[in-house]
């Protein structure tokens, strides 16, 4: 997948591309979940001009394609049929002048409303990292020559000019870590899915978190050995783990505890956005701490991306767990007090995946 379609496949809002008579020619994800209609039921049709809206949209794109230049109709009130109305500022920008190609952006006003089943945590995760991808490898470059010129300079300066640019040398470090990190999400490879034990992943995590980060942690293990396989990629899923073992060590800087438990629980279900069916997902594991607990402020944000309670943290780490759980038709979600913080993964059987594939 190129850059240009990890931005497109990423956008947090319906966008589509529309040809001189305003057909449509191209639709993101997003924009299918907001119109209820598939890409190739959305190809070919008029959408902006035949879905009711408070405005006449009509013009708005006629007058963009005559003077080439970005439009935005803001506040219109876009009814679907079947679904909620939803105001929206709508921009408009012209692709192609010679072929009249169009890109549309409906930003609705409320943020809330800007992903399919908008509240889910692995649709925030996405909300503004597509974009950032792009910039990101954009930055990392100047920023390596900056890091390079202050590296050259410190050989011929006297000790006081050295610390200042051994200050722009870490800095630089640190921001292109970041910028790595942001980068990380549109690199990341869809889950080669394999039936996994669970109880295998968390020991891969637990054994790595206490030689290294969870050094001063007890970590306790309550497990149902009776627990089916998972249908997952293993290396994904302990990446999962470690960055919530991770986030509960950096949580308590003395000695603490950290719970890794697992049981199942066959009445959780979660219904998917695709087909609209209601699919099992009894496999819970939960990773508790008893730590000072989450922000109350960021407790419902915390799965979006930039969001941490720590200082200095990037709030990628949670984000990126999201996405995996979610890329694995996963559920995670939070609770966290004083003195206990809960985050709980539901993941499927394998058995489940594995006879839907046969059939």
């Amino acid at each position: 997948m190129t850059g240009t379609q990890t931005v497109w496949s990423a956008l947090p809002f319906p966008a589509l591309i529309l040809d001189a008579h305003d057909q449509v020619t191209d639709v993101n994800s997003v924009a299918e979940e907001f119109f209820n209609a598939s890409r190739n039921a959305l190809i070919g049709a008029k959408v902006l001009s035949e879905t009711h809206c408070d405005v006449d949209l009509v013009p708005v794109i006629a007058r963009a394609r005559t003077e080439a230049v970005p439009f935005t109709a803001a506040g219109v009130l876009i009814e679907v049929r079947g679904m909620t109305p939803v105001v929206c500022d709508v921009d408009i920008n012209v692709l192609e002048q010679e072929t009249g190609h169009i890109l549309a952006l409906l930003r609705p006003q409320d943020t809330a409303m800007r992903f399919g089943k908008r509240s889910s945590p692995e649709a925030a995760a996405l909300s503004a990292i597509g974009m950032a991808e792009m910039l990101a490898h954009e930055i990392k470059n100047p920023l390596a020559g900056i890091k390079g010129a202050a590296q050259l300079l410190s050989m011929n300066l006297e000790p006081d000019g050295v610390e200042l640019t051994n200050l722009i040398v870490s800095e630089t470090k640190r921001i292109l870590g970041l910028l790595g990190q942001v980068e990380q999400f549109g690199n990341l490879l869809p889950p080669n899915r394999k039936p996994v034990n669970i109880h295998d992943v968390l020991d891969r995590a637990r054994q790595s978190a206490s030689v290294g980060f969870g050094r001063h942690m007890v970590f306790v293990e309550n497990y149902d050995p009776s627990l089916p396989l998972t249908y997952a990629d293993l290396d994904q899923l302990v990446q999962v783990i470690l960055n919530l073992l991770k986030n509960a060590a950096e949580a308590q800087k003395v000695s603490g505890t950290i719970w890794l438990r697992t049981f199942y629980d066959h009445a959780l279900r979660r219904r998917q956005d695709k087909d609209g069916q209601q699919h099992s997902l009894p496999l819970q594991v939960e990773i508790i701490d008893d730590g000072p607990g989450l922000p109350a402020a960021i407790e419902d944000q915390i799965f979006d991306p930039f969001v941490s309670g720590r200082e200095n943290g990037t709030g990628l780490g949670l984000a990126l767990v999201s996405k995996i759980v979610a890329d694995h038709d996963g559920w995670i979600s939070v609770t966290s007090n004083p003195g206990k913080t809960v985050f709980r993964i539901s993941l499927p059987v394998a058995d489940d995946f594995l006879e839907k594939e046969a059939s």
